[in-house]
């Protein structure tokens, strides 16, 4: 991974590490890129969530896209997926999002994609990374060649709710919906895409003041939509993270549905229409065993990719599969969109749920939950510790130990943070309690290493 990009663009605090003179510099450096491999004037979408410094942000890019001879159509405050949606729809070069997802307000982060609607392949990455880091001036234009600004771009975010509306052949009519907005990007698109359907729907955390963002509230803080669902009577709940790629649901008793369930849900319904390609589903590493058990009870097959949406969509296209996700709620359908998109996984599972005539926890009760506990082991920022204990043969053969001692009926999983001095244990029984003792032996084990 390089200096600036990390698995989701550029992240850091705004006024620290980053600033209004780094995203500056951010537009020159891809609109650089992008004339030197298109040979005429790009054109760069972009788009943003709520936070208070995303407006400072997107001038910040504006400014140095159209200073080195780009165009720029903004979109303003638009789901992350939207971005993606609308660079493909504009035959644009570039897109770019502002957002640090479902992180606190005083973060941020810039994302760019390409005319695809995909990340940007790892070189033109690189070079555009070089040229920020470089400290050297770019060629910047003067008179007639200077860049644009496109005006009245924010109607296109119709363009992409009438999209999303269209991705389920339901009317969702019966249901009583609760949804909760995060005070984020889909506060801008929400009541506009659930106007399109007969459910009843009411929504929740939608009145962005610049800092409130993920406060909680979104899929990251579900205590209050869960509270409401059950007392409004409701039939199921909807929540997304700040910018609006990522969907938890609450069932109509105040369960969980987290990203698991939603796949498998979503999987079944589309293996019965003859739908799922390769009759696999992909998934990361950190799904519950409870998962894997209902794939394997319906003849669904199941690979996994290490943590994080990049990797699972690269394998999707890899492989040519259509349903992919993360237990934490990041589910993609490449038959329908290049990036996970909350609003679309939301109506992909109320879709089923109409259907069904079902409950949603009856729906979802087939795919059991193990019990889970996750303990972060701080470690020496310096020395390489982390990569010392990762790599020592005495921590493999306590997993193994404790793997065995679990017989078939847990697992265990010890990886190294990628970006904080933290060795992460996780330990799934069928009981809280032996998953608690048997991450407590290797915390210690771990505590107890010397390098």
């Amino acid at each position: 991974m390089g200096k600036l990009f990390g698995t989701d663009g550029i992240r850091g605090v705004v006024g620290e590490n980053l600033t209004a003179e780094l995203a500056y510099r951010v537009g020159q450096s891809v609109a650089t890129v992008l004339m030197e491999d298109k040979g005429s004037r790009p054109t760069v979408v972009i788009g943003k969530d709520t936070r208070i410094s995303s407006d400072m942000l997107e001038n910040a890019l504006i400014a140095g896209i159209c200073s080195v001879g780009g165009d720029v159509k903004p979109v303003g405050d638009i789901p992350t997926p939207g971005v993606a949606y609308l660079t493909r729809q504009e035959k644009a070069d570039a897109g770019i999002v502002i957002s640090a997802s479902h992180n606190p307000y005083e973060h941020n982060g810039i994302k760019v994609f390409s005319g695809t609607g995909y990340k940007l392949n790892d070189d033109v990455e690189e070079r555009i990374e070089e040229k920020i880091l470089s400290g050297e001036p770019m060629k910047l234009c003067t008179r007639g060649d200077i860049g644009r600004r496109h005006h009245g771009m924010k109607r296109l975010r119709e363009d992409y709710v009438e999209y999303v509306a269209k991705t389920i052949d339901s009317d969702l009519s019966g249901l009583r919906i609760l949804v909760d907005c995060a005070n984020g990007a889909a506060s801008a698109t929400a009541e506009e895409l659930f106007d399109h359907f007969n459910a009843y729907v009411d929504i929740i955390f939608r009145d962005p003041d610049g800092v409130n963002i993920n406060n909680g509230c979104g899929s990251t803080h579900m205590e209050t939509l869960t509270k409401m669902v059950v007392a409004g009577g409701y039939d199921v709940g909807v929540a997304f993270d700040g910018d609006a790629d990522r969907c938890l649901l609450v069932d109509e008793k105040g369960g969980m549905i987290d990203g698991d369930k939603v796949m498998a849900v979503c999987a079944r319904d589309l293996k019965a229409q003859g739908k799922l390609k390769g009759n696999t589903v992909v998934a990361t590493v950190m799904s519950n065993l409870g998962f894997h058990e209902f794939c394997r009870n319906n003849d669904i097959n199941v690979v996994c990719t290490g943590v994080g949406d990049r990797y699972v969509l690269e394998k999707m296209l890899e492989c040519g599969y259509c349903i992919g996700g993360e237990q934490s709620g990041h589910t993609i359908f490449t038959d329908i969109e290049t990036t996970g998109d909350g609003e679309v996984t939301a109506l992909q599972f109320l879709q089923v749920l109409a259907r069904s005539g079902m409950k949603a926890s009856e729906l979802v009760a087939d795919c059991p939950t193990y019990p889970q506990v996750l303990v972060n082991v701080a470690v020496p920022h310096s020395g390489g510790v982390k990569e010392k204990i990762m790599a020592a043969p005495e921590l493999w053969e306590a997993v193994k130990r404790e793997e065995e001692a679990l017989s078939g009926a847990g697992r265990v999983l010890v990886r190294a943070s990628g970006t904080e001095a933290l060795i992460r244990v996780m330990v799934e029984a069928k009981t809280i309690e032996l998953a608690q003792e048997v991450t407590d032996k290797l915390v210690d084990f771990i505590k107890s290493l010397n390098f």
